[in-house]
């Protein structure tokens, strides 16, 4: 295919798209209202289009490019794609337990302390790799924990901290980060639901040793399915890329041989000099990377993250500014010192409300606006966890509010002034029925 006509498939690809959209029009009671979504227009179809006519099917070019691009983005010397968000997140705690980690190394037994209300995924590698999570509350209104509760749960065998920013709501990274500096102690930042969002002027995502982000469709951009981890800790992105990559010991690119010059010349562990580092391992490792495709989608994207996370500041305020003073609710607010690059809107019914949290999901779903709970709750009293090994420092107080009594709602770039409007106007109703 020649130059040319690859341009005039791309334009036929583009004509197609606008040829698809649908009526923006926003009807109540009968547009759902969603609590996240992937927003797609015309140059992520073609900037897809073009890597599939490429046939750009494993990672390659886009993904080497997408890193670069998202790590300047952040802030951080290093990104590596993965999978998912999820994975990124078993990379970012199983790294720390490589032997490249010298006398840091995390082992069998060593404790991770993390919230108890929040997404599993930041809690099940610290489970899956034999480490025992140490589980702290949280805050109403902002629903992170604070530095004062990490410092409280540091034990004798703690070696590192996983806490994830509350749907965009940055907690206190600067003093967290300063209690990880202060006990030698690892901080790995769950930035899946924040990126965009900021904390003493400086980007969430760069104050851990390690950060993850997530390109789900429902965060702050997508690849489809999709996630990174950023590190300016070389050694420890060293271990990141060898476990993503099968655990293999060599660095090279796919289908690039011999950087090093030296492939046939390492003698590792008990095999033969020369063996070939393309096929020696030095991690137990995973295949859990992305491809071009997506990565190709991810460029596109990013491009649009601003104004994506303007968006999600304009709903978030909107919807702030008409649920004000509706009795029985306690609404969110901002950590002090942060500018959040919102995911959700997080809603506690009080215990004085005259309705239940159950009965106002119910009136919400009917009229399809789509509610979600604070993810897991206090994650200890999930089935899953019964027979886990764990320890909670202090006590789970907060956390169990949540799982009974908090909610939350969409404010990504989808949903049009009218539809925030729609939300507010639907639960001043309920509320007012219910009184």
């Amino acid at each position: 295919m020649s130059e040319q006509e690859r341009t005039n498939l791309l334009r036929d690809v583009a004509a197609y798209h606008r040829s698809q959209e649908a009526p923006t029009e926003f009807v109540p009671g009968e547009t759902p209202v969603l609590s996240s979504g992937a927003v797609l227009d015309e140059a992520d179809r073609v900037a897809l289009a073009g890597a599939a006519i490429d046939l750009r099917i494993a990672a390659g070019t886009h993904a080497q490019h997408f890193e670069s691009e998202f790590a300047r983005t952040v802030g951080r010397r290093k990104a590596l794609l993965t999978n998912s968000g999820s994975s990124a997140n078993l990379l970012a705690i199983s790294a720390l337990t490589s032997p490249r980690m010298g006398d840091g190394q995390l082992r069998p037994g060593d404790e991770v302390i993390t919230a108890a209300a929040g997404f599993p995924t930041t809690v099940n590698p610290v489970l899956q790799n034999g480490l025992v999570p140490v589980f702290v509350d949280i805050e109403l209104g902002t629903y992170n924990t604070t530095a004062e509760r990490v410092a409280a749960a540091i034990g004798p065998r703690t070696k590192a901290i996983a806490l994830a920013h509350t749907l965009g709501n940055p907690y206190e990274a600067t003093e967290i980060a300063k209690v990880a500096n202060d006990n030698g102690l690892f901080l790995i930042e769950d930035n899946c639901d924040a990126l965009g969002s900021t904390y003493r002027g400086r980007n969430t995502g760069t104050f851990g040793d390690a950060s993850t982000v997530s390109f789900y469709p429902a965060h702050h951009i997508t690849t489809g399915e999709g996630g990174c981890v950023l590190s300016s800790n070389m050694v420890l992105a060293g271990a990141v890329e060898s476990m993503r990559d099968w655990g293999r010991d060599c660095w090279c690119k796919p289908g690039e041989d011999n950087r090093c010059t030296r492939r046939f010349d390492y003698q590792l562990g008990e095999l033969p000099r020369g063996y070939d580092h393309k096929y020696t391992y030095s991690h137990i490792g995973y295949n859990l990377k992305t491809t071009d495709l997506q990565a190709a989608l991810g460029r596109s994207q990013l491009q649009k993250l601003p104004e994506f996370g303007k968006a999600r500041r304009e709903n978030w305020n909107r919807l702030s500014e008409r649920l004000d003073g509706v009795p029985g609710l306690m609404l969110p607010r901002a950590t002090p010192h942060s500018d959040p690059s919102w995911f959700g809107f997080a809603i506690t019914v009080l215990p004085e409300a005259n309705f239940t949290r159950r009965d106002m999901l119910r009136f919400l779903e009917d009229r399809k606006i789509a509610t979600r709970q604070l993810f897991a709750g206090n994650i200890t009293r999930h089935p899953a966890y019964t027979e886990s090994r764990y320890r909670v420092s202090e006590t789970l107080t907060n956390s169990d509010i949540v799982t009974e009594r908090s909610f939350w709602l969409g404010v990504y770039p989808g949903l049009s002034p009218e539809a925030i409007d729609y939300v507010a106007d639907t639960i001043r109703e309920y509320v007012a029925l219910a009184r």
